[in-house]
């Protein structure tokens, strides 16, 4: 099992929350599907918990901040400095919604939209450093945005964290991004039955099990399984219309 404890280098999807509507329901349903312990509610951060796959943090989930809102998964990336990140998303053209904020010694957050107004994060880490399990099942497997003009959100991203797009082929101009290391996500125009925006992907042991339990909780199906060749994938909602993906690893990878 990859575990991390130390920060993810700038530029990577290090984490990723939920804002849920009902949180006690959302982390049933999150737990039994993925197989998540939860750490104890905090009135200190506002009822926000984290996840436990296995001991490690996975994920995080708390309640709405504006009722007006609809539930959804946020994805946030690495940065050693929130306040130059926020700079150069201003440059770039991209919003600052909420400030560089110190969460206790955990670590220093941000929310922006880039000029296309699809929100992420940043984070900053103290204590807390993101996600420490990935990329096995019941964790965070991959993130990627579907964007109006593919082109214009590339040229934001690189100027914000510097990342290199190389685009698939065959994929209709979708682009996996990287810094120094290894593909970090990917970003493509909008897809029928997929979300606008950043989505979030979980891996898990079987994608056709899992559809079948998401539709069990209430869920639905936006795009049904089908095989590619990074391994079986679908985009389901969850009970409160929140949208994420599922992939289960190609046999023998």
């Amino acid at each position: 099992m990859p575990i991390r404890n130390t920060p993810w280098p700038d530029g990577t999807p290090c984490w990723i929350d939920y804002g849920a509507a009902d949180p006690q329901a959302a982390k049933s349903f999150y737990g039994s599907l993925l197989g998540w312990d939860w750490t104890e509610d905090s009135p200190e951060y506002g009822g926000y918990v984290n996840a436990l796959k296995d001991g490690h943090q996975a994920a995080g989930l708390g309640p709405l901040t504006d009722p007006g809102d609809s539930p959804s998964w946020t994805t946030y990336f690495a940065t050693s400095d929130a306040a130059a990140t926020c700079d150069r998303i201003r440059e770039a053209g991209g919003t600052v919604v909420v400030e560089p904020m110190e969460v206790g010694p955990m670590g220093t957050m941000v929310i922006a939209r880039d000029p296309q107004g699809n929100p992420f994060g940043l984070w900053q880490a103290g204590t807390h450093t993101g996600v420490e399990v990935h990329n096995e099942p019941g964790s965070l497997a991959w993130n990627e945005a579907a964007v109006d003009d593919p082109a214009d959100a590339q040229a934001f991203y690189a100027a914000v964290f510097g990342f290199r797009f190389d685009e698939l082929d065959g994929m209709g101009g979708y682009a996996t991004f990287a810094t120094a290391e290894r593909p970090l996500g990917g970003l493509g125009g909008i897809v029928p039955g997929a979300p606008k925006g950043w989505a979030t992907c979980f891996s898990v042991a079987s994608t056709d099990d899992a559809v079948a339990a998401v539709e069990a909780a209430g869920g639905k199906v936006t795009m049904a399984p089908e095989d590619t060749e990074f391994g079986r994938f679908a985009v389901v909602a969850d009970p409160w219309g929140a949208s994420f993906s599922v992939m289960e690893e190609p046999a023998g990878s």
